[in-house]
């Protein structure tokens, strides 16, 4: 949805200006709701001499490819003024084309300096992309032109998106001293009344009393619901805002995403085809579109109060595992939140990563493995990523947090608490996935770039520095952390209900801590500050000293490597990505051929929360060996939330240890992820399966199994001995 309506009042060159329709004309009607009045309007300019007024008018008749032609031609005349390059950009950036409008505004900005209308272009391009920079462009558009409305009007749009409820008011309110038909900002009013759960009428009244037909205010108002998890609410919006204006397709579209958002299918599809049929085929659309026909490579999996849906070529190795991982987790949240959902939860998993992102499009702070609408999740597969950079497990536990707190306060929540206590029941159901320091982190808590707590949604939505969606996720995780420390876990559930009845977070902090938020946050940095105060002042250090060692392990100086690894780890213990001192003294100790020490760095790894497969799985076959098969099978259980695609080994060995201990159910669980998993040897995979079911005592299923096994290789030996028993007649039960 784009965030401005087309300006009413453009700066022309004086010869333009001079013709009987004017663009800005033409476009007043439009947005006063005379609709007949400015297709005359737009048709005339289509007739002019000039190319600009041309341009101006096939875009106001939506005929996107003349209006395009004509601008190029506008802009290739000698005397063509900066102001053609802005509205030529701003239809590049109506019709899906950041990158050419941003350079067109930039070209525009070095002939004429003081444009505030090319300063609106670049917020406009910097806010769709959830760029920090865009409020500065916006303060530079109101100082350069301040007679202007439209700045005031999208800074009040942004500061709601960022939840700064009070400077939107502000904003909007300057917006309409300066423009009594200020639109957007009558919309951001509505907006603000909704989220506070009073009536937006008066503010709706207003809008229709100008213009009934102008749908862009309604649409407005569901992107403002939108970014603040009110999916449903949203769609509700997007339907009133099509309904005032049925030639709306952006709202079209963003209405058929909304509806995909909770789980439907049938309408979304008709809503996006009726956009892409009238010539609207941004990304989201077309690619919206594309992922409804995947839909059918799909299977959907109804379970109790769950619905998977799982790509068809993984749906029979991943479906256990998501099965009984979300059994623990809605009865682990619903002890914990104390509620039961009011309706089956779906998971939708994604192997290919570009069909989950379509699912985030124009979502902020996602840069995603997962992302929750309601009772709707969606998250890549492990498949979607190389071993060892995504925990499903993880993410699920994450986004199912999402599903209960978004519930509990009825979507009535603050980004940065919903995603901060996501983070912090990571870590508090595995010590191993909590959220661990990365240089980022650590090196904007050295800088001292962490934010206030009631600014913290900033940092999601507009980052001002590359690295600060991270950042902002370990902060309000971390500060999860730190409530649940010093003022026990059951406050942050307290907050959760303070959060239901409407309060700010100023409130929350204040009633629940019994602090202001100011000294919440200078204990906060406190505490983080000297948690990872070592880290910080050695940070320099240990990234040299790291250097130096990987210079060694490529050397095969393997005693140096050992010598000083450990003081490398002292310096920052949570570094387990790759080329981490734990895996260079792993190879040292192989390499001298320490398998006990070797053992010993690889568990510091694992327990520092280390997720390679390959090392994971090597530290199994280590515990194995030196004869602890508990551990081992500990080890490689973890492996399972990290890559159990693409893995036979894995499964076989977990298969192998589940049952050689006794436990022949979660060793059928193994077996049958072996034969999903299409191994080289099947005829052993289904062999090992029918092991697994005659320990079990399930003989029709191990008949199955072994018959499977014999139908592939007949002549293999050890499953037709084991057929032969499974049809051997059982003794009598004496009496």
């Amino acid at each position: 949805m784009n965030r401005a309506l087309l300006l009413l009042t453009i700066a022309l060159p004086p010869a333009i200006a001079a013709s009987a329709a004017t663009p800005s004309e033409c476009w007043s009607l439009r947005k006063l709701g005379h609709a007949d009045q400015a297709q005359s309007c737009f048709e005339a300019l289509t007739r002019s001499r000039q190319a600009f007024e041309r341009a101006e008018g096939f875009w106001g008749l939506e005929q996107w490819d003349q209006a395009n032609a004509q601008f190029r031609l506008a802009t290739g005349q000698p005397d063509s003024s900066p102001m053609v390059k802005v509205r030529w950009g701003r239809l590049l950036h109506v019709r899906f084309n950041d990158s050419d409008a941003a350079g067109l505004f930039r070209e525009a900005l070095d002939k004429d300096p003081a444009n505030a209308q090319t300063y609106i272009g670049l917020a406009l391009v910097s806010a769709d992309r959830f760029e920090g920079k865009a409020a500065f462009y916006l303060a530079k558009a109101a100082e350069l032109d301040p007679k202007s409305a439209e700045p005031h009007e999208l800074l009040a749009d942004l500061a709601l998106e960022n939840d700064e409820r009070a400077t939107a008011a502000v904003e909007a309110d300057k917006a309409l001293a300066l423009s009594p038909d200020a639109f957007d900002a009558m919309a951001i009013h509505a907006a603000l009344e909704l989220l506070a759960d009073r009536s937006p009428d008066a503010w709706c009244d207003k809008i229709r009393a100008i213009n009934p037909g102008f749908g862009e205010g309604y649409a407005r108002i569901a992107r403002q619901l939108e970014m603040h998890y009110r999916y449903e609410d949203a769609v509700t919006w997007y339907r009133k805002a099509v309904e005032a204006d049925p030639r709306l397709w952006s709202a079209h579209s963003a209405l058929g995403i909304d509806l995909m958002r909770l789980g439907q299918e049938a309408e979304p599809r008709r809503e996006l085809e009726l956009s892409y049929n009238n010539g609207y085929r941004d990304a989201a659309t077309v690619n919206s579109l594309r992922l409804l026909d995947s839909y059918k490579n799909f299977d959907t999996i109804r379970a109790g109060n769950t619905i998977l849906k799982l790509d068809k070529s993984e749906a029979a190795l991943l479906q256990p595992y998501l099965q009984s991982e979300l059994r623990l987790i809605l009865a682990t949240y619903q002890q914990k939140y104390k509620m039961t959902l009011p309706a089956p939860v779906q998971v939708e998993v994604y192997p290919n990563h570009e069909d989950f992102a379509v699912r985030t499009m124009g979502m902020p702070g996602l840069g995603a493995l997962g992302v929750t609408f309601g009772e709707v999740v969606a998250m890549d597969s492990p498949s979607a990523h190389p071993p060892g950079d995504f925990n499903w497990g993880s993410t699920l536990w994450h986004e199912m947090s999402h599903v209960f707190i978004l519930t509990a306060t009825n979507h009535r929540v603050p980004r940065w608490f919903t995603e901060g206590l996501a983070v912090h029941e990571e870590g508090a159901h595995a010590a191993e996935w909590r959220d661990r320091l990365t240089p980022e982190v650590m090196a904007a808590i050295r800088d001292k770039k962490l934010l206030p707590v009631a600014r913290l949604d900033r940092g999601f939505v507009f980052p001002e520095y590359p690295a600060q969606v991270i950042v902002s996720y370990f902060q309000a995780g971390s500060m999860c952390d730190f409530i649940a420390e010093k003022w026990d876990e059951p406050k942050l559930l307290d907050m959760v209900h303070s959060y239901a009845k409407l309060l700010p977070t100023t409130d929350v902090i204040q009633q629940n801590l019994s602090l202001p938020p100011e000294e919440f946050d200078k204990q906060y940095q406190s505490w983080i500050g000297q948690k990872y105060a070592a880290e910080s002042a050695h940070f320099d250090e240990w990234r040299d000293k790291l250097k130096a060692l990987v210079a060694a392990s490529k050397q095969k100086q393997y005693d140096a490597v050992l010598a000083q690894g450990q003081a490398v780890i002292a310096l920052y213990p949570e570094y387990v990505d790759h080329f981490s001192a734990y895996e260079l003294m792993a190879d040292a100790d192989q390499a001298k051929g320490d398998t006990a020490s070797e053992m010993s760095i690889l568990a510091a790894y694992q327990h520092a929360g280390g997720a390679s497969p390959d090392l994971l799985k090597r530290l199994a076959s280590l515990q194995q060996k030196a004869g602890k098969p508990s551990d081992a099978l500990a080890t490689l259980s973890r492996v399972l939330y990290i890559y159990p695609v693409h893995d036979e080994d894995l499964h076989r060995r977990l298969g192998d240890l589940l049952l050689a201990q006794n436990q022949p159910d979660a060793a059928i669980r193994e077996y049958r992820a072996l034969v999903a998993s299409n191994p080289v040897d099947k005829a052993g995979a289904e062999y090992d399966l029918a092991q697994a079911y005659f320990k079990a005592n399930d003989k029709d299923k191990a008949q199955e199994s072994v018959l499977a096994a014999l139908e592939i290789a007949p002549g293999y030996r050890p499953a037709q001995k084991l057929l032969l028993q499974l049809q051997q007649p059982q003794a009598n039960p004496k009496p």
